[in-house]
């Protein structure tokens, strides 16, 4: 471990020498800024890509290849890797890849993903199958490859990429949104699993200009949502000083925090009125004031029963 570096070095900038990362996704857009970010920081990093449209179609190791190029003419290290995140297979293969070449994976960014939004009323079932597929297996199976080699090393950075479109909603994205938010509970229940190996995860809601966004907004706001601009949510998060199980939000310089929250509730009982008694109680059930951000899915049930054996105290 001496040859890593500490997350901030003497100037007081956050390196990651010594460090090992992997992108998926990473040929174009947020992803190819990730990993020129990672690299010049001093990490060596697998560059994944497909290489395929936007829908997920076709595929090539050229759009990766470029990438890598740009980090070593910069004087980094990278290797570039055509997986598709759909296939394990492949994807324990790419982690192979990069232990073969360094030895351990310190880092990884699943930010691999295609768009096929349309109205729920006229999505076919294909494309919804196909988004969730990319989306949450593609995390969940880039996750499991690397999974045992951060609890051996102990240690480990994972980056989920989250989405508005999945914490608050985006017509026509109903298959794109679900796989969004699927991946923040994916993120909260590994980030309590990792905790004792010092296995770290998070998510990063970015709002930026690529590929997916570029024929959805005015000049003006895209050359204000430039990629770059979410990349140092991404560092902070991948950093040795990362924090755990938080959502950052990032697009045009500005950063924010989403929170999963639990209101304190009211307890009303189960008699045969419950429902009407409910429904004229709703608004105190749903106030926000006294809101907790739950540290574990068992605080819901703890909050439930202690309103209950509180009142049968009474």
């Amino acid at each position: 471990m001496s040859n890593i570096s500490n997350t901030i070095d003497k100037t007081g900038k956050i390196d990651f020498g010594g460090r090992v990362a992997i992108v998926t996704g990473a040929g174009g857009g947020l992803g190819r800024q990730h990993a020129l970010a990672l690299a010049q920081r001093g990490a060596k990093v697998l560059v994944n890509d497909l290489g395929g449209a936007l829908d997920g179609a076709g595929g090539s190791t050229s759009a990766a290849q470029r990438v890598v190029d740009e980090i070593k003419a910069a004087g980094g290290e990278a290797i570039a890797n055509g997986a598709s995140v759909t296939d394990f297979e492949a994807v324990q293969a790419m982690v192979q890849q990069t232990m073969d070449a360094w030895g351990r994976v310190d880092i990884l960014v699943n930010n691999a993903g295609i768009l096929r939004d349309k109205s729920f009323s006229k999505m076919e079932i294909s494309d919804f199958e196909l988004v969730v597929d990319v989306h949450l297996m593609g995390a969940v199976h880039c996750s499991k490859a690397v999974w045992a080699i951060m609890n051996a090393q102990k240690y480990g950075r994972i980056v989920m990429t989250t989405s508005s479109s999945g914490l608050y909603g985006n017509f026509g994205q109903s298959n794109y949104g679900a796989a969004k938010m699927a991946l923040v509970g994916l993120m909260q229940t590994l980030s309590i699993e990792g905790a004792k190996n010092d296995i770290r995860v998070n998510c990063l809601a970015p709002t930026a200009a690529t590929r997916m966004t570029e024929g959805l907004m005015s000049k003006e706001v895209l050359d204000a949502l430039k990629p770059e601009a979410v990349v140092p949510a991404m560092l902070v998060l991948s950093a040795q000083d990362a924090p755990t199980r938080t959502i950052l939000c990032a697009g045009a310089g500005t950063f924010e925090a989403a929170h999963i929250t639990l209101t304190a509730g009211a307890f009303i009982g189960i008699g045969g009125d419950a429902p009407e008694q409910l429904a004229a109680r709703l608004a105190e059930v749903t106030d926000r004031a006294g809101e907790i951000v739950p540290q574990s899915g068992s605080a819901q049930g703890s909050n439930e029963v202690g309103k209950a054996l509180a009142a049968a105290a009474r």
